[in-house]
């Protein structure tokens, strides 16, 4: 216990000492409340000079602090509502790149996860990792049967690590919550909490193995995009064996242009891959930067993505779908006061926010980017625009909704960088109109009445007996009040069933005959 105490003292100390040099306090300094804490922080930096900007030097100081502060700045770089964008630019700029550890360590591991020998359990294996993370590294091999493979091993010691690092900064986001005078509104407690959450979500890989057979399965009607399998038997929470990929990293044009890969095509399909995970899933790659995309360059393949490290996942449930449609609706018709009142009426923004106040706030937001050619509007940078204003009205942006954010600013950044002149917005417009259709339209109601015509069909037997059984429960004689209530609700339950067969046997009636006339039409043309 005294071990842990000195450590973490001594680790606390090189933290604060790394802060003070790299003049991190100075980016808050004007928001700390006490004066003391401002002396404080002028006195230990007396004659310090600045050659950067305050974000580069915040990343520098991460960087310095090692892999998980790196992370942090990684996340904390994606919370755009919260940070200063030209602090989140810089942050975005951080590279999770460590020396790899030794390598008879990554093979102990594996034989002590597996059960036995690396000689038993590959044909080959290269102890010398492909490639090296602050989590996790990778060595390829090749199984008994063959089949060429990808070995992701956990970096050893991390959980220990981890929990020293997060635990001070728990306590360091309590201070600063404490000391900042924009401490509430920045919520570090609430920031570094959602941190834990993702690299405890990075630790376990049998997670990230779920994820990727997760997505495949999605995604196995989509002729562009490739995603390992994975190799349960081979599969713990510290080691996983998954399918070998081979590629050229998203980033080498050069190497695409030559192999024969159509560029444009590869930017409008990086915007398909996305909406589709997005508004048909529900479920997407929330870790889409240029070091997880991969293309291949095989005959049978050539130029579909392939995806790589699934440890954060964007999830969307249907009222988060049904919001966002709502949303994406009032935007087209730049009805911004209903923007404002589905802010209100999903408790993210105070009851008592005006609604007039909110909606000039974001039709300022929108309304230059309908001037603009549909080619330079960035949906990404809206939703930004969006969570930053909206900041002053004390909104509660949802953790999935920043993943969602910051996923289509990377995919939007690399689709443009593909082709400047992509049209994200008609690439992805037969995806928002079927969307849309799904949530809000007849195709809504359809899906509806299919999800809930078991549960309907289920009770329906039953009805006489409930009724029965509740205007007999009791001593006393039901009430005529509830006796009507009960059987004007069972006529009404009449009318929807008899309304929705209606809707059904008109439907069908309606296909017999187009398919008879179609009939006539092709006989009289014979």
């Amino acid at each position: 216990m005294v071990g842990t105490s000195i450590r973490q003292a001594l680790r606390l100390t090189r933290i604060a000492l790394t802060l003070l040099r790299f003049g991190v306090d100075d980016i808050a300094l004007s928001g700390f409340r006490q004066p003391w804490v401002r002396l404080l922080a002028r006195l230990v930096t007396v004659g310090r000079r600045f050659d950067g900007s305050r974000g580069a030097r915040l990343r520098m100081a991460l960087e310095r602090l090692g892999p998980i502060f790196v992370k942090f700045g990684q996340v904390l770089s994606t919370r755009r509502d919260l940070v200063p964008p030209d602090i989140a630019d810089e942050l975005s700029r951080l590279q999770d790149r460590v020396p790899p550890f030794p390598s008879d360590q990554s093979v102990a591991l594996i034989e002590k996860a597996l059960g036995r020998p690396v000689a038993e359990l590959f044909q080959e294996f290269d102890p010398v990792p492909v490639a090296s993370a602050s989590i996790a590294q990778v060595h390829f091999a090749t199984l008994k049967d063959g089949r060429e493979v990808a070995v992701k091993v956990l970096r050893p010691g991390m959980l220990r690590a981890i929990e020293d690092d997060m635990s001070l900064l728990h306590r360091l986001a309590v201070w600063v919550e404490r000391v900042s005078s924009d401490g509430k509104r920045l919520k570090p407690r609430e920031v570094v909490a959602e941190f834990d959450t993702y690299l405890h979500d990075e630790l376990d890989l049998v997670r990230e193995a779920a994820n990727a057979a997760q997505l495949r399965r999605n995604m196995q009607d989509l002729d562009i995009i490739l995603i390992p399998e994975m190799m349960w038997d081979y599969c713990r929470d510290n080691v996983i064996v998954m399918e070998r990929m081979k590629g050229v990293p998203i980033s080498q044009m050069d190497r695409l242009r030559e192999a024969g890969v159509d560029i444009k095509k590869l930017a409008r399909d990086g915007v398909t891959i996305f909406f589709t995970q997005v508004f048909r899933d529900g479920f997407f790659h929330a870790d889409m930067h240029p070091g997880n995309i991969m293309v291949s360059l095989e005959p049978a393949t050539l130029g579909r993505y392939i995806a790589l490290d699934f440890g954060i996942i964007g999830t969307l449930t249907e009222v988060d779908k049904d919001y966002l449609a709502q949303n994406f609706i009032a935007f087209f018709r730049r009805d911004y006061k209903r923007v404002a009142e589905l802010h209100i009426e999903s408790g993210w923004v105070p009851a008592g926010t005006k609604v007039n106040e909110l909606e000039g706030a974001i039709r300022a937001v929108c309304e230059p980017h309908f001037d603009r050619p549909l080619k330079d509007i960035s949906l990404g940078q809206v939703l930004m625009r969006l969570f930053q204003t909206s900041r002053r009205f004390n909104v509660e942006i949802q953790p999935q909704l920043v993943l969602l954010q910051k996923t289509l600013l990377n995919i939007e950044g690399l689709g443009r960088e593909l082709d400047p002149d992509l049209d994200l917005w008609s690439t992805a417009k037969p995806f928002l109109e079927r969307w849309m259709n799904e949530q809000v339209g007849w195709r809504a109601f359809v899906t509806a009445m299919k999800t809930e015509a078991p549960r309907y069909a289920h009770m329906l037997p039953e009805l006489p007996r409930l009724v029965h059984q509740a205007l007999s429960r009791g001593s006393g004689a039901p009430s005529q009040d509830l006796l009507l209530a009960m059987l004007a609700e069972q006529r009404r339950t009449n009318r929807i069933i008899q309304s929705v067969l209606w809707v059904v046997v008109g439907f069908g009636l309606g296909v017999v005959v187009a398919a008879w006339v179609m009939h006539l039409r092709d006989t009289a043309g014979l």
